[in-house]
């Protein structure tokens, strides 16, 4: 389930992902990214991930089309907040990679520093 957040950050767009991330759920998400992107240019992403189970394919589908068409040129920052290890581990390894990006991740219990990283002004 992709759940929408509200984080009182102008830019971000915020969401909550448990259990398995449908189709729709997905369109949903990157139409709230897609809206943010032609009114402020750019946009920081808030992602919580706890009981995390998987993607449909034809959800992916619907992500990569997205990114042919809008590239990641759009994204100013990336909050990923979670307690799993291994997606710690994912996260630097992406902010390595995609170095116009700040990508950082939080624990659970770090939501605020999150959310006041994606509200910094560089």
């Amino acid at each position: 389930m992709l759940e929408m957040l509200d984080i009182e950050a102008e830019q971000a767009v915020a969401y909550r992902l448990t259990g398995k991330i449908t189709e729709d759920e997905m369109k949903q998400a990157l139409a709230a990214i897609k809206r943010k992107i032609e009114r402020y240019g750019k946009v920081s992403l808030y992602q919580e991930i706890d009981s995390f189970t998987g993607v449909e394919f034809d959800a992916m589908v619907e992500k990569f089309k997205f990114l042919y068409a809008n590239g990641i040129t759009n994204f100013d920052k990336v909050a990923v907040v979670t307690d799993k290890q291994w997606l710690h581990k994912i996260v630097e390894l992406e902010d390595k990679i995609f170095k116009n990006i700040d990508m950082q991740c939080f624990s659970l219990n770090d939501r605020k520093l999150a959310v006041e990283f994606l509200k910094e002004v560089e």
